[in-house]
């Protein structure tokens, strides 16, 4: 069914209101046929988008409210979450950031809301990934993740005026004895080692020192230590 303009060729152009053969309904623009313009539409399990569209794809902004709760409000390129938005979750959290073929990816910030923690950093497909920062009720860490893990050298910035520096390394369990085990051995969290406690310096990424770990330990204590040797 469908009420409003049409061209000289009878195409659905300018304003209109549609329902779809399968329940959903559009009212807005058209051009030549095809939802182009501003328009809402309304699907049939309760979710709505609001927003321009181009040739019948959502594409510019746009609101979409999906049957969950959550909800998002940014860029779309060719029916995809694409470009810089914001999506709050049905749980309440928030991601705004970019987003690349509607997935999280690029630089974005998200935000529990149950902690009120806050991860401000880097997303590759989707996971936490790249140079963050970790920000808490009463500290902070600093440093680099992978798929949602922190990784690496970094440091935890706390409230009261100090830093602890060091860094996350894998667990040496998941590791085999040599023996094949039957069950898929479980994904260990990597663990905190601390190096040194300082006072608070300026931060730079890890990625530009090549030493390794064991190295670049013995480096940062020795800087540590010319700086207190400076401040007394």
């Amino acid at each position: 069914e469908y009420d409003g303009e049409r061209n000289s060729e009878g195409e659905r152009h300018g304003r209109g209101k549609a329902r779809l053969p399968n329940g959903d309904t559009y009212d807005g623009e058209y051009e030549h046929g095809f939802r182009s313009g501003q328009g809402t539409y309304r699907f049939r399990n309760g979710a709505r988008y609001t927003g321009e569209y181009l040739q019948n794809k959502k594409h510019g902004q746009g609101i979409f409210f999906y049957p969950d709760g959550s909800k998002y409000e940014g860029d779309w390129v060719n029916d995809q979450r694409h470009g810089y938005g914001k999506y709050t979750y049905a749980n309440g959290d928030t991601y705004t950031g970019e987003w690349l073929n509607h997935t999280r990816h690029g630089q974005g910030t998200y935000v529990y809301k149950d902690t009120g923690s806050k991860y401000v950093g880097g997303w590759v497909n989707g996971n936490q990934e790249g140079e963050a920062e970790l920000i808490n009720l009463n500290h902070r860490f600093k440093g680099k993740f992978l798929n949602g893990n922190p990784v690496g050298r970094g440091k935890y910035v706390f409230d009261i005026g100090c830093e602890q520096h060091g860094e996350y390394i894998q667990s040496e369990q998941d590791k085999g004895e040599g023996e094949e085990e039957e069950e898929p051995s479980l994904v260990v969290a990597p663990k905190w080692k601390a190096s040194e406690i300082t006072k608070l310096t300026l931060w730079t990424p890890h990625g530009e020192n090549p030493s390794s770990p064991r190295e670049a330990s013995t480096v940062a204590a020795a800087e540590a230590v010319e700086e207190r040797g400076a401040a007394a």
